[in-house]
């Protein structure tokens, strides 16, 4: 092997090796927001409190995450692929739509019950979370809804239904059912489904 095939070689090492290093920091440093997040909440959580935990500097943390936005992302993401999400897919391809609203519910509900800690202080501290990041997750609530009350006939019940089974499908609704009221997540899916069907009757 000539010097300079054995000079490339070792460059070639030396960069992935940075990458790996660069990979690990960034890691560290988007599980201590999680960590904190989970414990704290948004609201209370700085970046000096992420550098200390993560066993870097501010200004290391700010290299990789230059925004709240891009940090906030990194966050959501990481905690989500620890958990298991709600499937609209399959409970919103359910035609039957007490059947599709009894699916969904549970769905989430058991989500809700997996992710209460964080879903509790990331709603808390709602005004500590990115623009960005708050609309997305309207969003995805307000797709959830849709399809739980799309499968239902507009004749009767129209906008009323609507508002309830958004409200059956808050994370507010199974923590006051469940948390407060110690309903089992099946007995608030019951009474939720329940009240839907009322309406209109």
């Amino acid at each position: 092997m000539s010097e300079q095939q054995r000079s490339s070689k070792t460059r070639g090492y030396e960069m992935r090796k940075r990458a790996e290093d660069v990979g690990r920091t960034r890691q560290r440093i988007v599980e201590a927001a999680v960590h904190l997040h989970g414990t704290a909440g948004p609201a209370a959580t700085s970046i000096a409190a992420i550098a200390e935990r993560a066993g870097v500097t501010r200004l290391t943390v700010y290299r990789h995450f230059p925004d709240g936005t891009a940090l906030f992302q990194a966050c959501s993401g990481h905690w989500l692929s620890q958990q298991q999400p709600p499937r609209p897919e399959a409970w919103g391809a359910i035609g039957d739509p007490v059947e599709r609203l009894t699916a969904g519910l549970a769905d989430l509900y058991r989500f809700y019950r997996a992710g209460e800690q964080m879903l509790t202080l990331v709603g808390r501290d709602l005004h500590a979370v990115p623009d960005a990041i708050r609309e997305a997750q309207e969003a995805r609530n307000r797709h959830y809804v849709e399809l739980l009350a799309d499968a239902w006939p507009t004749a009767r019940g129209g906008p009323v239904r609507r508002a309830v089974i958004g409200h059956a499908a808050a994370f507010s609704t199974w923590r006051s059912l469940c948390r407060e009221q110690g309903l089992s997540d099946r007995e608030a899916v019951e009474v939720m489904v329940a009240l839907v069907r009322a309406v209109g009757d």
